[in-house]
């Protein structure tokens, strides 16, 4: 069968490549979307999913080589589903990166930023403080595999090795294969969680059956061996125990602000301890609190920017919709001296109000950190807030977010109907090696809206 080549214009947010299939007359005409191709290539495919105006399919033949293409260095990319970038030089992939910002807030938000900030990045290898390891045993392929799921598949990827993990635990893939295939509960051990923290590696069993005696003399011995702490999870993430050796804590520090963050290895944190780092001083400068300031954190989760900003400001608030979540914040500021500064409570942000607004009073400032849903309650709560309480809306917002789309259409509501302005945007490179997207957007307020001269209308819907 004759190989059908085509040009690689562009990368979409999945980092396959993206061109056309040719019309009789020579105008573009299919699209389609190509893993493993990178812009300004000329490559053939194989497809693997066909619709009518598009087709996905795998490179084949690559017959004109990108300058941006480099040598993967992990023997299992194109087959493990942990990273798909690995051939894109690093500096491309977060130029990459930033364009899917800027595209999704111009496409979606119909916004544009003031200033588009330089990146925010770190290491590309060795990175990834957290994971979650799937566990399978699999008869065809002799045994037990641990890593993570194939590409585009719930299948287990049998890798040996992994270069985005810290290399101790990286060294750890091998072994706990072999450790697992000897336990009695084998084919009940569905993952592994992996935490490290500053003083200590943690790993999560979840164990769909108890340990043995012999399952537990084996688990203490692999800990002694290779210097990690067990802990067991019998149930949902909240039943997760420490079990072998005790006594070392798990966490991680802010140190520009002092701030040491007790976590358990189930909570969400950063899995990017070097970025968080630097993405939490770079929110906390942008916000400009100043001491007499009253601000809230809104999803502030463990408190990771909570406590940093009540370093600064006479008071902050905290906001997060569980219970567990916030009172463990509060645990952490009182650990860190800042009790007397900060306070927490629990409420559903994905159903805040006007009214609760109101409620909560006056804010100088807003951090708001979202999961990939995003803030559009929020969002459309302070749009109503300007029309009947103008003096209640926060001067600044500092939005930091895992979802360039959802960003992008809150940045619409804050902007086209709230009357921010959005002077600052700019892409924080958490995930090297990935085509998931962290950004950060400065809003401050503006002139009352009125009409808009821009075509606005809330998405009904935003692909994530």
């Amino acid at each position: 069968m004759q190989e059908i080549f085509i040009d690689i214009k562009s990368l979409d947010a999945d980092a396959r490549g993206v061109g056309h299939l040719e019309n009789e007359d020579g105008t573009p005409g299919k699209v389609i979307f190509v893993e493993g191709a990178l812009p300004g290539e000329r490559v053939s495919f194989e497809t693997l999913r066909k619709k009518k105006n598009w087709e996905s399919g795998r490179m084949v033949t690559l017959q004109r080589a990108s300058s941006m293409r480099v040598e993967p260095k992990c023997r299992h990319f194109g087959y493990c589903g942990g990273c798909s970038m690995q051939h894109l030089e690093p500096s491309a992939q977060v130029a990459m990166k930033q364009r899917v910002l800027e595209d999704n807030l111009w496409h979606l938000g119909k916004v544009k930023s003031e200033m588009i900030m330089r990146p925010m990045y770190g290491p590309t290898w060795d990175y990834r403080f957290r994971a979650r390891l799937s566990v399978r045993h699999v008869a065809k392929k002799g045994g037990v595999l641990v890593g993570f799921h194939e590409r585009a598949s719930s299948y287990v990827a049998d890798i040996t090795y992994c270069e985005i993990l810290p290399d101790h635990v990286a060294q750890l893939i091998v072994p706990l294969r072999e450790f697992v295939g000897k336990l009695s509960i084998y084919n009940q051990m569905p993952q592994i969680e992996v935490a490290i923290g500053e003083e200590v590696t943690v790993l999560v069993l979840r164990i769909m059956a108890p340990l043995t005696p012999a399952d537990e003399a084996l688990t203490k011995a692999f800990a002694d061996q290779w210097n990690i702490q067990w802990w067991l999870q019998p149930k949902g993430p909240d039943t997760a125990y420490p079990y072998y050796p005790l006594g070392k804590e798990l966490y991680y520090t802010l140190p520009d602000f002092g701030i040491k963050m007790p976590f358990k290895p189930t909570d969400f944190t950063q899995v990017n301890h070097q970025i968080n780092r630097v993405l939490v001083s770079k929110a906390l400068r942008l916000l400009e609190v100043q001491p007499n300031d009253r601000v809230a954190d809104l999803f502030c989760g463990l408190g990771n920017f909570t406590l940093p900003l009540a370093t600064q400001a006479r008071e902050v608030v905290g906001i997060e919709g569980s219970t567990a979540l916030t009172t463990r914040a509060l645990e952490n500021a009182q650990a860190n001296g800042l009790a007397a500064k900060t306070s927490f409570s629990t409420r559903n942000l994905f159903e805040v109000t006007k009214e609760d607004l109101v409620a909560l009073g006056k804010f100088d400032r807003m951090l708001v950190d979202p999961p990939r849903d995003g803030a559009m309650a929020l969002s459309l709560a302070l749009a109503d807030l300007r029309e009947t309480h103008e003096a209640l809306m926060p001067q600044r917002i500092v939005y930091v977010s895992c979802s360039p789309s959802t960003l992008a259409r809150d940045a619409g509501i804050l902007v086209h109907k709230a009357g921010y302005v959005l002077k600052k945007a700019g892409v924080c490179n958490m995930f090297p090696h990935t085509s998931h997207v962290e950004s950060i957007a400065v809003f401050e307020l503006g002139e009352k809206p009125v009409a808009s001269a821009v075509a606005f209308e809330v998405p009904a819907e935003v692909v994530q």
